[in-house]
């Protein structure tokens, strides 16, 4: 089974255990002739792929009465692999979202770590530091470099843990939120996770 999920600048697919990433810019989907179940959140490429026959796109087999209408395709994917906890995509954005039993209870944006250091870095070249994610969020920071980390995580960290919800990590900057969240489970695939799931779901009831 080969999945892809499209973002805007790559194509991200699985193809059994092996994972591997395309340009959006240099690739040409019709150079693969096998089955492709795929996910999109641009939506030229996805334009492009309408007319290919053997790329299926599974945005239409999910239920979207349960989310919002604005709520982007790979945020519903990463819900519906999990059924009791607190996602985190820590991408260009950190989306966070809380599933509990099975349920979608809603979710925020955070702005991503590259945003949050320019936007510190525009209000004053004094505050041009790469965040500090080994910071100790039990004490109150004595320098800049971790008076800022501090402003950004610690928001972040207790609106998250306020939910007591076990918490997967997934997206670019997972590793590096692991240190904030040390609990937290790291899932690379978890996008895929809930492709799949609802591919055997899709199966189950059309065979049944």
């Amino acid at each position: 089974m080969l999945l892809c999920d499209i973002g805007n600048t790559s194509y991200h697919f699985l193809d059994g255990n092996k994972s591997y990433k395309k340009s959006v810019l240099d690739f040409n989907p019709q150079e693969i002739t096998q089955k492709v179940y795929f996910i999109s959140v641009n939506v030229k490429v996805k334009q492009k792929l309408s007319s290919l026959k053997n790329w299926i796109d599974l945005e239409s087999l999910v239920n979207m009465s349960k989310y919002y209408k604005s709520m982007g395709i790979d945020r519903i994917f990463a819900v519906e692999a999990t059924s009791n906890a607190i996602v985190i995509d820590a991408g260009s954005a950190i989306t966070v979202d809380v599933v509990r039993e099975g349920k979608f209870m809603g979710g925020f944006i955070y702005p991503g770590v590259k945003a949050m250091n320019n936007a510190y870095k525009n209000i004053s070249s004094a505050l041009s530091y790469e965040f500090n994610f080994d910071l100790d969020l039990t004490t109150l920071p004595k320098n800049s470099q971790d008076a800022i980390s501090y402003g950004f995580f610690k928001t972040l960290y207790s609106e998250v843990t306020s939910y007591n919800l076990p918490i997967v990590l997934t997206g670019g900057y997972a590793q590096e939120l692991k240190k904030i969240f040390i609990d937290a489970i790291i899932d690379e695939n978890l996008i895929f996770s809930g492709m799949k799931k609802i591919i055997e779901e899709k199966s189950y009831f059309n065979n049944s």
